[in-house]
């Protein structure tokens, strides 16, 4: 082995390196991305769930039991409503992880040892749902003295936690849904994110330039057969998610399909948007993993969106995959339709048309 050319090989492979810049920030980057999420982004201690109030006894015992369960952390009052039922609406709309129910015979209850507070927690999140167990934890302090004329002791109500959507708390109930956004943005991103790429690699963008095709008409089509391929993989995801998990769709099957659509349509118009930036494949393949990773991490798929601090929230919200994991989980688990859910729908239909609208502005047919 002549070591001469070998340091010419490695001196080349390093001038490359510098020159691509691509690889350069995925070098750095990926290390930096990883350490941030994980070191401070990723908490699976969760504080702050958002919940809902429904006191319906409404005197300074009720009210300091109501006090007792913010001071742990674990819940943040959102809204204070009338009735359980209303509850019942917020958890299914998912605007609310959390509710507390104290009935009107609250001070009766405690003082007899019977069950006098409810918290109703949305078990499709099995985090959130061992989360919410601590309140029951808490004793009933405070309440007015009992029939007997004494004063009740500490512990001497009880706080019921109630699991909906997943009772079982088994995990593939969580995850199954979950999945179906994860696949569709790993193949779709990627697919979309070579689609360009690949044409000039080839050398098929000489004869498009040829053509009267304009650039919307080439990103549309580019997009329409992938959409094809997303659907089928959801379908694929959803009959052995049946099969092997017995994951329940509760909601309407149609509209577990037109949250897909929604999110394929997403992550096809950033995949295009990335190859209009890749130089080759490999790089569209890089850009594609830089996308994926905080995808994954942040969304609440892998850890519960509450645990995050806020700055990585507003961050997370940013990527359709978030937007979707609440579609889907409201729609299968909790029986939501997509109405209900308006303010994410139109999250993806904003993400899609700023992203496509980037990458037609993007392209040029051209070979420069």
């Amino acid at each position: 082995m002549n070591l001469r050319r070998l340091f010419a090989i490695v001196l080349k492979e390093l001038r490359q390196m510098r020159r691509d810049r691509v690889t350069l920030a995925m070098i750095v980057g990926i290390p930096v991305m990883q350490l941030v999420l994980f070191g401070y982004a990723i908490n699976l201690n969760l504080r702050g769930l958002d919940a809902g109030i429904a006191d319906q006894a409404n005197t300074a015992a009720s009210r300091a039991v109501i006090m007792d369960m913010v001071a742990t952390g674990v819940i943040a009052p959102t809204a204070d409503v009338d009735t359980p039922q209303q509850l019942m609406e917020m958890l299914r709309r998912g605007e609310i992880s959390v509710g507390v129910v104290v009935p009107p015979d609250f001070e009766r209850r405690v003082s007899e040892g019977r069950e006098a507070v409810q918290v109703l927690v949305d078990g499709s999140d099995t985090v959130v749902q061992s989360a919410a167990i601590q309140l029951a934890q808490l004793p009933l302090q405070g309440a007015a003295n009992g029939g007997n004329g004494r004063p009740p002791q500490a512990g001497s109500g009880q706080i019921a936690v109630v699991a909906f959507y997943n009772p079982e708390r088994r995990s593939a109930v969580n995850i199954v849904p979950g999945l179906i956004g994860v696949i569709l943005t790993m193949t779709m991103v990627l697919f979309t994110g070579v689609a360009i790429v690949r044409e000039r690699e080839r050398g098929n963008m000489e004869l498009l330039i040829a053509t009267p095709v304009s650039r919307s008409e080439l990103m549309v089509g580019k997009v329409l057969p992938y959409a094809a391929i997303g659907l089928v993989q959801t379908t694929v995801i959803l009959l052995l998610g049946l099969w092997l998990f017995q994951v329940p769709v509760l909601g309407s099957v149609l509209h577990v399909y037109l949250a897909a659509v929604l999110l394929i349509l997403a992550n096809l118009t950033l995949g295009l948007l990335i190859s209009t930036k890749a130089q080759s494949q490999f790089q569209a393949m890089q850009m594609t993993f830089f996308v994926f990773l905080p995808s994954i991490l942040l969304s609440g798929f892998m850890f519960p969106f509450a645990g995050m601090p806020k700055a990585v929230q507003w961050l997370a919200e940013v990527l359709p995959l978030t937007h979707f994991l609440r579609l889907i989980r409201g729609v299968m688990l909790r029986g939501a339709s997509l109405w209900e859910l308006w303010p994410e729908v139109l999250a993806l239909l904003a993400f899609t048309t700023v992203m496509m609208t980037l990458a037609i502005l993007r392209f040029r047919k051209r070979l420069d």
